[in-house]
């Protein structure tokens, strides 16, 4: 099923690090052509540089997923240089884990700007073109504390995520003929999220959780890359994948 992946124009947010790059490198190897997105310019230029000298396409637009004009431009410019787009990875996520007494409102508005906001700027700046061509495909990161609170510490991510999960099935229901949807839940994979709590007990015990439980980033990438795969008849709703000795 790997030709349903070459040729493809897919656009990644989040692709400067953890699960967005290690998919865009996994899916360049199955022939996709990449429109990659991040803050961090200089690190796409080399994921890019690094996807062509390995016959890869790609390019590299500097996005903040919490400004809508700069998903717009991101989702336009892969248009206008590889003439379509196919499918679209909501991927660029944050995840400043605290107990909610610790009042980090700052992280609380941060998160829903990126985790919440981010994905429909993603949804308002592909929906239109999905439908006009008939076809294309959201493929949206949540996560398994998007299945149960992550209390304690993640409450507010959990919420976030929650909010992925219910707008991707609304989507999915009122989505165009020929248009796809697929929910993508990780457990503890191997990223930079488990580093993003500023509170310094919460940080100490993700940490060490992390390094006990989590599996390497091309799980996911190749949860995605399945989902893609798929005739275009065939949707795969969701994907959730932890690791064997993760208890949640």
């Amino acid at each position: 099923m790997s030709n349903n992946i070459k040729d493809k124009v897919v656009v990644i947010t989040g692709a400067s690090s953890g699960l967005g790059e290690t998919t865009a490198r996994h899916l360049a190897s199955l022939g996709a052509r990449l429109v990659l997105g991040a803050r961090r310019t200089e690190r796409l230029e080399k994921l890019v540089a690094d996807i062509t000298a390995a016959g890869g396409q790609a390019i590299a637009v500097t996005t903040d997923v919490s400004r809508r004009d700069d998903v717009e431009a991101l989702v336009a410019k892969g248009e206008q240089h590889f003439g379509r787009i196919d499918v679209l990875i909501n991927n660029a996520g944050i995840m400043p884990l605290a107990p909610m007494a610790r009042l980090k409102v700052e992280e609380w508005d941060r998160m829903i700007d990126v985790n919440v906001k981010g994905l429909l700027y993603g949804v308002a700046a592909a929906l239109p073109r999905f439908a006009a061509q008939g076809a294309g495909h959201f493929i949206n990161v949540s996560s398994v504390a998007g299945i149960k609170v992550f209390a304690g510490m993640g409450t507010v991510y959990s919420a976030t995520k929650f909010a992925v999960r219910a707008l991707t099935e609304g989507l999915r229901a009122e989505a165009p003929d020929g248009v796809r949807t697929t929910i993508i839940s990780p457990g503890a994979v191997d990223s930079e999220l488990k580093t993003h709590s500023s509170d310094k007990e919460t940080s100490e015990a993700l940490l060490a959780w992390y390094e006990a439980n989590q599996i390497p980033a091309d799980s996911v990438a190749r949860a995605i890359a399945y989902a893609i795969e798929q005739p275009a008849n065939v949707d795969i709703s969701e994907v959730v994948l932890r690791p064997v000795a993760q208890e949640f």
